[in-house]
């Protein structure tokens, strides 16, 4: 497939939160100040324009404003980004432009702004509605602060919004995980993202953890979870994420299928496909002092490229197709890697064979039931 023809996104990085949360491993800084705003925003669209030349005029189907905490930014400097990004770029007119966002007051009042400046859906770290488990987690919001930002977000137009929750936390139980659920499909707008907290190495967590729930606990959860999310019409489409029909993330969708995306910000990747067919991967570096640095001493280059070999693009394809509940086409993998389909069916012999994945006669690349059950294992068979 022409690399004008695969679907491309565009993710940003905005890396500044207002507390570095004790499980979080992203690229996300402390020590925010409005300053920031205008050299910030200038960079990215430096960045965006410095791989102009490996865009080639393609539309970009979706826009993913990520962080860190992007709800830091004023409204005004979240529509200068946008209005740069429109300069530079093809947006279809169907695009799915979201912003990450917490439920602090200030951020919460920012939405009617955002939803000015061509921000259609948001992601809004919840994580849960516990007060108890909020401090746990090092979260600088309350359950009530997420209640009434999730009201907030109807009330600036919004239609389309994640609640991002996670379970297994310090002390929670299946009765209050179960609770969690509950408030949010009161709240939600058709989509939820519900997720394991894992101890992740380079936290806070790492060097100190906290009593989590035992197994027997974390397998109760995720069986009332999921009874409790299929029982309000919410559809596992894919890991850690559910959804009413239609409401599905298009932006990670398009990772999930193996589309190409842009990624401009402080520690951002991108993955792109030129037009001689070679994948290659981008990074930029993830000290926001040494991005901003870039710019004003006129250094803003593009990204160095890495290119994907052709057995880790069987790997990558295979890690990411498998997350969806139903796969892709299998078609996908020789459009979008340039690959022959056999080539990838070598690599998922054993898991073939296993009853782990599909009979590659049904046209999918999709795990099966089991497999789907076991999808680490699965995996794991690729490496």
């Amino acid at each position: 497939m022409p690399a004008a023809t695969i679907p491309l996104s565009l993710y940003i990085h905005l890396p500044w939160c207002a507390r570095k949360c004790p499980y979080c491993d992203f690229n996300s800084h402390e020590a925010f100040s409005p300053e920031l705003q205008q050299p910030y925003v200038n960079a990215l669209l430096a960045d965006l324009y410095s791989q102009q030349d490996w865009l080639s005029g393609r539309s970009v189907g979706s826009i993913f404003i990520g962080g860190g905490t992007p709800s830091l930014f004023e409204g005004e400097w979240i529509a200068r980004l946008l209005e740069g990004v429109h300069e530079q770029l093809i947006i279809a007119d169907s695009a799915e432009i979201t912003l990450e966002s917490n439920p602090s007051n200030v951020e919460r009042e920012r939405f009617v702004a955002y939803r000015e400046a061509g921000v259609n859906r948001l992601s809004i770290g919840v994580q849960t509605f516990q007060d108890a488990l909020l401090h746990a987690l090092g979260r600088i919001h309350s359950g009530d602060d997420a209640r009434r930002a999730l009201d907030m977000a109807a009330q600036a137009g919004f239609d389309r919004w994640n609640i991002d929750l996670m379970h297994g936390l310090p002390g929670q139980t299946v009765e209050l995980a179960k609770a969690d659920l509950e408030d949010a499909l009161a709240f939600s707008a058709g989509h939820v993202s519900w997720y394991q907290l894992t101890v992740e190495r380079n936290t806070r967590f790492w060097s100190a953890p906290p009593i989590l729930p035992n197994d027997c606990t974390l397998e109760s959860i995720q069986e009332v979870g999921e009874a409790t999310l299929s029982e309000a019409g919410f559809a596992q489409y894919e890991v850690s994420a559910y959804s009413h029909r239609e409401q599905e993330s298009r932006h990670n969708l398009n990772y999930w299928q193996f589309g190409d995306y842009v990624g401009i910000g402080a520690g951002a990747h991108g993955k792109l496909t030129h037009s001689s067919g070679q994948i290659t991967r981008t990074q930029r570096t993830r000290s926001p002092a040494d991005y901003l640095n870039q710019l004003q001493a006129n250094k803003i280059a593009p990204p160095q490229l890495t290119k994907i070999s052709a057995a880790a693009l069987s790997i990558e394809f295979a890690m990411n197709a498998l997350r969806l509940k139903s796969g892709v086409p299998l078609s996908y993998f020789p459009d979008r890697t340039g690959l022959a389909v056999e080539h990838l069916l070598a690599t998922a012999s054993e898991a073939i064979e296993r009853g782990w994945l599909l009979n590659p006669e049904s046209g999918r690349f999709a795990a099966s039931t089991l497999g789907y059950r076991f999808l680490d294992s699965v995996v794991a068979t690729f490496v």
